[in-house]
């Protein structure tokens, strides 16, 4: 697609590994200044912007747990202070718990909300009080919230769907000053907490269409696109990445 975010600033929640480092790196490659939140993982959250630097990129890498609404303030001022202006948001950072539910504890259902939904809106109504026209919010959601492939997500899906719904509403109230808002559902992608083999993953695949677990970067040419000019027509929208999942 070329650089088709020169001049536009980012900030992705819960950046530092896996599909949040992937995202942000491809907003990088595409033109944009990024900022990236992180919780504990200082490490590689720093080995993000060095990478995004080594290409010649602008990164910011900055402490905050998704869950401490002053953190996710403070990560949203301190993007448009020290990049100038906050044109794409990506409220990627999120958290499961796998339980039955008569099994699963109030602290991690709390925990699950705080991340998964308070923080969604925390972030986004922050940094839509510095975006103008042609400012996007991308979500990354879950399939999980449409179709539930094994026992124990009930409450994860729960958080996803909120997402789902949250998106609709917002790009109705965004609509007017420009901004768009969309949903990325990824289905079973491989990252390092979610390993593409083992005996999990082989009867995943096997429900799978394409027989494969999916790429990060193929979730971030996503967003990429939905970030881009070209997707100034999409909003409100509920998007599957999961290679026929829940076909």
């Amino acid at each position: 697609m070329g650089k088709t975010l020169v001049g536009k600033v980012a900030l992705v929640t819960g950046g530092s590994r896996g599909l949040g480092a992937a995202i942000a790196k491809r907003l990088a490659h595409d033109g944009a200044a990024v900022a990236l939140t992180y919780t504990s993982s200082s490490q590689k959250a720093d080995e993000v912007v060095q990478a995004i630097e080594a290409a010649g990129g602008k990164a910011l890498a900055l402490a905050a747990d998704s869950a401490d609404v002053e953190a996710v303030k403070h990560a949203v001022a301190e993007t448009v202070n020290t990049l100038g202006r906050l044109d794409i948001l990506v409220n990627n950072a999120g958290v499961i718990a796998v339980a039955l539910i008569d099994q699963f504890s109030m602290d991690e259902f709390d925990r699950l909300v705080a991340v998964n939904i308070k923080g969604v809106f925390v972030a986004t109504q922050e940094a839509i009080r510095h975006m103008g026209e042609g400012g996007r919010i991308i979500m990354i959601g879950s399939v999980s919230s449409d179709s539930s492939a094994f026992a124990g997500i009930s409450v994860y899906a729960l958080t996803k769907g909120a997402i789902a719904s949250f998106t609709r509403g917002l790009a109705r109230d965004l609509a007017p000053r420009g901004i768009t808002v969309n949903n990325i559902q990824p289905g079973p992608i491989e990252t390092d907490m979610n390993p593409a083999e083992g005996d999990f993953a082989d009867g995943l695949k096997k429900i799978i269409a394409l027989g494969r677990y999916g790429q990060s970067d193929e979730v971030a040419g996503l967003v990429s696109y939905l970030a881009s000019p070209e997707a100034a027509f999409v909003t409100g929208a509920n998007l599957k990445i999961d290679g026929g999942f829940t076909a």
